[in-house]
């Protein structure tokens, strides 16, 4: 793997893409603190977490099972995306392609993981505004210093949408789709 430009590793520090900041109008500071420690260590909500943020917080006892669910299939989730990728691109993998060598393939393997666990953040919140503007803009200066094909990028994210959305029944998926749809609104500026 070539060593990664101080530019780059700054960025990369600073490309934060969740803040629970507008959360303290629905979430007490217990909760809030669950979701940051998870995001801070870059990992999906524990069971434990799951449980604590229910209690804390009451009205999102629906959507946990859900978010748990994702978590768990994360991996299915992600390959399916990737299938959608390839197949929508079908030489980006090849020398010249814009997720060549294969480290480049794997960092966006590995985004679309860190996606989908951003949504189930927002999901298991019962919040859409989960995204931290700055980080977001720190996150699109990144991608464009890397060259990361946001095309493929965007038809990553649908995917996570599409197989995550038929995991669940017909009803849940108008009511989980936004929570997607925040993510991939974002994303689609960065092309603008």
């Amino acid at each position: 793997m070539p060593q990664l430009s101080e530019k780059v590793q700054e960025l990369i520090k600073k490309a934060r893409i969740v803040s629970f900041a507008t959360w303290q109008d629905t979430h007490s500071v217990p909760a809030i603190e669950r979701f940051q420690a998870a995001d801070d260590q870059g990992r999906y909500l524990t069971d434990e977490d799951f449980q604590e943020i229910q209690r804390l917080v009451p009205t999102t006892a629906q959507l946990i099972p859900v978010a748990q669910m994702l978590r768990d299939r994360v991996n299915d989730i992600v390959n399916e995306a990737r299938n959608e990728v390839l197949a929508t691109f079908p030489s980006i993998t090849q020398p010249g392609g814009g997720l060549y060598p294969a480290e480049r393939a794997e960092a966006c393997w590995r985004d679309f993981w860190h996606f989908l666990r951003c949504i189930t953040y927002g999901i298991a919140g019962g919040r859409t505004d989960y995204t931290s503007v700055e980080g977001l803009h720190y996150m699109q200066l990144l991608y464009q210093e890397l060259q990361v094909p946001l095309d493929a990028m965007i038809v990553g994210l649908e995917g996570i949408k599409a197989a995550s959305l038929n995991r669940v029944e017909p009803k849940q998926q108008q009511v989980l789709a936004p929570y997607f749809d925040h993510l991939v609104g974002q994303l689609r500026q960065f092309i603008k």
